[in-house]
């Protein structure tokens, strides 16, 4: 859950509630492209909770131009979501941007707007560590989605997008987008996610991170001025479980004194730049989550693409085939174990699904 940059294994990570740990450094690619980096400011933003912020900031990235119709519509804008703990810079690691954003490849950022943006509660948008630490308003997806359409169209003037991108939490982001303004996009590719409520193993975990942040006595409700360490080490440990595969683990780690330091060394890489409020935050924005209700109401080509080795997401709960029935114009794949494959991070290796990508856009032009 918390992007590439905090572990390998993690990097692409928790998707719900982990996703993507970390940031990685940009790529000899993305360095020719550099992207042009902005903030939108909303004004008395109100929360589904009943909450308003007098300003809630979102943070974002932009590689590329727009380019408008004769009616001044921008026709080529693409939207890609980070996962838990993620934000837009993740998307500029080797593994996704020398992949898709380079010259003649299918996201070229010389022919799409592409916008990274951090969501709410993460990377340079408002966030609990801001400062209102445990009174930062319980904000969910919902408002997490609301907020992307509103910076689009106010911040950038965007109305339309000819794809949206989701890996891992922005996975279940896509689901909530194509359900709540169907008409926004041309096309959705949801990358490790169920388009269900999260429950079983997947809500255990989290409610297991969520307790454990409060129940440490130095969480101190939020109010505290120094990182509480139990309430980091269990958020650390189940995001290094969660996002972790066995196949690349056993291959990197073929030691019992190898893994002992790897788990060392993850702990104080991620633990350093970690605050419990914010994951705390950013794991409990699932708790509303169900898209299952009005899959039938999407409208638009829908790629949805899992890994068989997602330790969030497993295949054999079937869940992804039978829901994916309920989508007019959806498609699953699953991905097989292989070397290739890392876990729920399969979603940031764009080379393994990049095929996928490829027949959403043929399939959703106009």
């Amino acid at each position: 859950m918390w992007e590439a940059s905090r572990s390998i294994l993690i990097v692409a990570s928790l998707c719900l509630a982990t996703t993507c740990l970390g940031q990685q450094s940009p790529s000899p690619s993305a360095a020719k492209l550099p992207p042009t980096e902005g903030d939108y400011v909303s004004r008395d933003f109100h929360f589904k909770s009943g909450d308003t912020l007098p300003e809630l900031r979102l943070h974002y990235m932009i590689l590329g131009k727009p380019d408008r119709d004769a009616k001044g519509k921008v026709t080529n804008a693409v939207l890609i979501l980070h996962g838990t703990g993620g934000s837009g810079r993740q998307f500029l690691a080797p593994q996704f941007a020398d992949v898709l954003f380079g010259p003649g490849q299918l996201l070229d950022a010389s022919r799409y707007f592409i916008v990274l943006p951090d969501n709410i509660g993460h990377g340079k948008s408002s966030k609990p560590s801001d400062g209102m630490h445990a009174r930062f308003p319980q904000y969910d997806y919902d408002d997490m989605v609301a907020a992307q359409r509103e910076m689009l169209e106010k911040g950038l003037n965007v109305s339309h997008l000819r794809l949206i991108l989701g890996t891992s939490m922005g996975c279940m982001h896509a689901w909530v987008w194509g359900e709540t303004y169907p008409d926004f996009m041309d096309a959705l590719m949801p990358l490790a996610c169920l388009p269900v409520q999260i429950a079983g193993r997947n809500r255990l975990w989290r409610k297991m991170v969520i307790d454990g942040i409060r129940q440490d006595p130095d969480w101190k409700n939020g109010d505290y001025t120094t990182e509480p360490r139990a309430a980091l080490q269990i958020g650390a440990d189940f995001l290094l479980i969660a996002g972790s595969a066995p196949l690349p683990m056993q291959k990197s780690l073929p030691t019992r004194d190898a893994a002992d330091q790897y788990l060392d060394d993850s702990m104080k890489r991620i633990t350093a730049t970690l605050d419990a409020n914010d994951l705390l935050y950013a794991v409990n924005a699932s708790r509303k989550y169900d898209p299952s209700a009005q899959l039938e109401t999407i409208k638009v080509p829908v790629m949805f693409v899992n890994s068989a080795d997602d330790f969030i997401n497993p295949p054999e709960l079937g869940i992804a085939e039978r829901e994916i029935k309920r989508v007019k114009n959806g498609r699953f794949v699953l991905i097989p174990v292989s070397e290739q494959t890392h876990g729920h991070g399969t979603h940031t290796w764009a080379a393994i699904w990049q095929q996928y990508l490829k027949e959403l856009l043929v399939t959703s032009s106009h």
